[in-house]
Formats: C-alpha cells, sequence, structure tokens
C-alpha cells in the first residue's frame, strides 16, 4: 500500500504530537532521512507515492513516537557542518559543544607540534573536528565505554585519523602516562538528581551525570591539570557551574581563567591557563 508523501507526513505529524516539541518538522525531518533526499526533494514531491508498510519506516515511527532521539534511528548526526555516525553507545553530539572546539583553535597555532589529550572521547567529534583543524598535533582519546570507544573508532576511520588519534580505555587519565599539553573534556556534569527530559533516558547515562552535585568530575580533572603539570585545559560545564569551578580554583595558581557561553548565552565552559612551579 502507499500514500502520497504529503499525507504519510501528515499522518506521522500526528503520531508525534504531545510528544516531540514540533512534531511536523520532526515528520519532515524523519521522512528525509528516511528517502535519502533534501529538503527541496521534500518540498516539490509531495505528491510522489511511498510505501507507508516498509518495515524500516514503521519502526522509525514507532520509535520515535516512543521518543527515541532521530539521530539514533537514522545513524547520523550533524556537528560542525559535518555529519558523523552515532548510535546508543555515545552521547548525541549538541551544538554548544563546537565552542568548545572553537576555544581550543584560538589557542593552539595550526603549526603546533602538541599532544592534545580528550578526556570521554563519546562519538569522537571534538577529537576529530580538532585534528582537521590542526594537523600537526597529535592526539590521545580516552573514555570509559568500550561501547563509546567503538562509535569514535567508526568516525576517526571514515575521516582518516587513526594515525593521529589514539584511543586508549580508562577512568579519566588512568591510562595516560605521557606528557599532556592540552587537556580537552566534555565530561558529564549533570546532578543525580536532575530531572531530564525524556529522550535523554535512550542516551547513556554515565556520559550525561557527573555526580551527586555533578560537577565532581571537572574537579578531578582540575586535580589532574595541576598533578601532571598541563598547561592548558578546556573544558564544557553546565550553565550554573561557573560560580562552583571559579571556588574549586581560589587555592590553585592561575595564569588565566576565561569562561565563555553558548548560542543561547548561557556559561557553557572555561579555558583555564594553569601556573605551575
Amino acid at each position: 500500500m502507499s500514500k502520497r508523501l504529503k499525507e504519510l507526513h501528515d499522518e506521522i505529524t500526528e503520531r508525534l504530537r504531545g510528544v516531540v516539541e514540533s512534531p511536523r518538522r520532526e515528520a519532515e525531518l524523519l521522512l528525509i532521512a528516511y528517502l535519502e533526499k533534501d529538503q527541496l526533494y521534500f518540498i516539490t514531491h509531495q505528491d510522489d507515492l511511498i510505501d507507508d508498510n516498509d518495515p524500516r519506516l514503521l519502526e522509525w515511527i514507532v520509535k520515535r513516537s516512543a521518543n527515541v532521539p532521530l539521530e539514533y534511528l537514522t545513524n547520523c548526526v550533524s556537528f560542525y557542518s559535518r555529519e558523523f555516525y552515532i548510535d546508543e553507545g555515545a552521547l548525541i553530539p549538541r551544538p554548544e559543544t563546537e565552542h568548545l572546539i572553537d576555544e581550543v583553535l584560538r589557542r593552539v597555532s595550526i603549526d603546533e607540534e602538541i599532544r592534545i589529550v580528550e578526556v570521554g572521547v563519546g562519538s569522537g567529534i571534538i577529537s576529530i573536528m580538532l585534528a582537521l583543524h590542526l594537523p600537526k598535533a597529535r592526539f590521545i582519546a580516552v573514555d570509559i565505554s568500550p561501547r563509546a570507544l567503538a562509535v569514535a573508532r567508526r568516525n576517526i576511520e571514515t575521516f582518516g585519523l587513526s594515525d593521529r588519534i589514539e584511543l586508549r580505555e580508562g577512568d579519566l587519565l588512568s591510562s595516560i602516562d605521557e606528557k599532556i599539553d592540552f587537556l580537552v573534556s566534555n565530561p558529564p556534569y549533570i546532578a543525580h538528581d536532575a530531572q531530564l527530559e525524556s529522550n535523554l533516558s535512550f542516551e547513556p547515562q554515565n556520559a550525561l551525570f557527573g555526580g551527586e552535585i555533578g560537577d565532581e568530575i571537572i574537579q578531578r580533572l582540575l586535580d589532574e591539570v595541576y598533578a601532571r603539570q598541563i598547561s592548558l585545559f578546556a573544558c564544557e560545564m553546565g550553565f550554573d557551574q561557573k560560580p562552583k569551578v571559579q571556588e574549586y580554583l581560589k587555592n590553585f595558581a592561575l595564569q588565566s581563567l576565561d569562561f565563555y557561553t553558548d548560542y543561547a548565552s548561557f556559561d557553557r565552559g572555561f579555558v583555564l591557563k594553569a601556573l605551575h612551579e
């Protein structure tokens, strides 16, 4: 059985109503991904007949109406104008993390031969984008989750960066003995009792929750910066964690501590330049 694209769009919209914030737009995105076409095609082929009994399409509709993120259904996520593979083993990249990459790139020259370490590599998007912009830098990317490392490895191989980004499994810096020039992290920073949107329940929880308060992992990373004599540390954080970071660093020697905001003007991260004896 087949239906016109516009009719199918209307039906999926109704299935998603009350589940997602923008059901009509979500239904459009689902169909565009299913058809493997672009938005122009979608607009200009509204009367095309579509097989609405395709098991893959039916599965997508059922899962999206249960609030499974569309990115996990399509195994594709857009970040920093690039397309990456994604599945349930890794957190879905958010646009605000693009700012973290920008902050690092402002502080590293394209010709610098430095070692950058990323803690919590997830899908690999941070190390990959930095590697594409910094051709002489070398990377070690760490995650505690084997499933996340598998996603990162797939993306790293796709971008041809396996010779420059080394993946390691471990908790924070436990698997790294080498000297670190620049530490980068988008760590879990949500408090355990925080009430989250239902779609986040499908994402890996160890990539979301940072402890009872939320900033425990950030504090552990700050301790590592000084214990290991790391010069630069760029870190994403929760929108309300700036005072906690400032308070924690009161007894540490700093050359500079710069906070940055996201697209919504919320505090979203910081870059620390440590002062070591």
